[in-house]
Parts: C-alpha cells; structure tokens; sequence
C-alpha cells in the first residue's frame, strides 16, 4: 500500500469515522473501537499499512519539529463526518502540550515492539472533551493516528 492517495487514504478512515459519527467522546467509545477495529483486524491492519507506506512515499508526517513527525492529512470534511486526522511518528519522546476542546480520538500504532502512547500499546484510546495533555511515547518508536472532531486543538502557549 505504499502508493496509497489521500482520497484513498480518506476513504479507509470513512469507513470508522461513519460507524463512530455523533457519538461522544468517552470511555464507552474507546471500549467499542477496539472492540469493533480490534489492533489485529483486518481494518486497523489496513490503515497502519497505509500509514507506512504513505509516511514512506513522504506525503505523511512530512513536517519534523522536536524530531516528531507530522502532519494533518484531512481536514475536517463531511467525507470523513466533520473529524480531522493527523498522523505523527514519535521515537520515545514526548510533544507539546495541549487540550481538545472536542476531544480525541487516538489510533496508536507501534513500530518498535513495546512502544506505548500514553500508556496504552497497538489498538484505540479516546480522550473526553476538554482533555489536555503532553503526548508521550515511550519504549521505542511509534505512529499515532488523531481523529479531531472539527479538526479542534489548542496548543498550550
């Protein structure tokens, strides 16, 4: 999938965000993500194959600050049911600190065996409304998939 475009790109993530549209932000979500796009399904196999191959062909992640890569693939758009999604790789190290006034939606991919972000290894994590933090990545390095309802984050002057 290394020469995936970005409408085909928005089309795989379509197919979560229009299972998941309107539903709040909460623990109960992230129950149900990695119950219904388990991190060994087919689903979240194919869109972290699509992230490697497009981080590869340098259309992903290809700004660099800190030595985090990143990028906002999709902007809010009813295709994708008003979500934004960006994509960071991140080497055991640790971004800047923020706050989702409409929450967050975290796919986290591990490239090294071990790697965790925010505690939490291969699979779904959702943060609530108003949530803030620094994102970390420890134990090796890491791609990380945020679905923001209205492309909303506010970076921590």
């Amino acid at each position: 999938m290394g020469n995936i475009s970005v409408g085909e790109f928005t089309g795989l993530i379509a197919g979560i965000t229009s299972r998941i549209a309107g539903q709040a932000l909460d623990s109960q979500l992230d129950v149900r993500l990695n119950a219904e796009f388990p991190a060994n399904g087919a689903e979240f196999g194919r869109i972290f194959d699509a992230c490697k191959g497009a981080i590869a062909a340098g259309w992903m992640c290809n700004r660099e600050a800190g030595g985090i890569k990143f990028g906002r693939v999709v902007k809010p758009s009813e295709a994708i049911h008003g979500f934004s999604v960006d994509v960071v790789e991140m080497n055991a190290c640790r971004g800047p600190h923020h706050r989702h006034p409409n929450g967050e939606i975290d796919m986290i991919m591990p490239l090294d065996p071990g790697a965790q972000f925010d505690g939490r290894g291969r699979g779904w994590l959702v943060y609530p409304a108003g949530h803030a933090h620094y994102p970390t990545v420890t134990g090796g390095r890491a791609i990380v998939l945020y679905l923001l309802p209205g492309g909303a984050i506010e970076f921590t002057k």
